[in-house]
């Protein structure tokens, strides 16, 4: 081939992208205990977690008291965050579930509607985020990951990203009360 440099910056993108396409979350369905939102979130809920950047440094620890309820076909989940500096945050969620294996969800700094599928006792959930930062606001996309372990502890993992690229990571504990 009288080319080959050029042919391997050309599918060098396409191999990138087809590598990174991750796990469904229909391999966890056979998990137990099985994972449902509304069951899971009904009342009140705690978690604990951080934020590390992509060097894997956690810059943020939260707290988050999270009470959940039905209210009609809806979970909403009313989170409140306190930070290790002394900041606040608020971000109600409104849950909808479309089947027996598809979430929807709304909240006021999420852009558009999240989609989650269940199987088992993992959820995927993705959406953007509008995330104020030092008075900016950036548009970040949200690979987020919840595994039930019990009837009272569900860990979470989320990759958040700009663009394709890794900005960093959330990880969560919840306990049930």
């Amino acid at each position: 081939m009288k080319y080959p440099r050029l042919l391997a910056l050309l599918t060098a993108p396409i191999l990138f992208v087809t590598g990174c396409a991750g796990v469904s979350p229909e391999v966890y369905a056979s998990e137990k205990p099985t994972l449902d939102l509304y069951e899971y979130f009904n009342g009140r809920v705690d978690a604990w977690g951080y934020f590390a950047d992509r060097s894997g440094r956690v810059v943020r620890r939260f707290t988050v008291a999270i009470e959940g309820s039905t209210q009609g076909d809806a979970l909403v989940l009313d989170e409140n965050f306190t930070y290790a500096d002394g900041t606040a945050s608020r971000r109600v969620w409104t849950i909808h579930k479309s089947d027996a294996h598809t979430y929807t969800g709304t909240a006021g700094d999420v852009i558009g509607t999240a989609q989650g599928r269940a199987y088992g006792n993992a959820l995927q959930w993705v959406y953007r985020l509008a995330l104020e930062v030092d008075g900016r606001t950036y548009n970040v996309t949200f690979d987020d990951w919840m595994y039930l372990q019990d009837s009272r502890v569900m860990l979470n993992h989320s990759v958040m990203s700009k663009f394709g690229f890794r900005l960093g990571e959330v990880v969560l504990s919840f306990r049930k009360a």
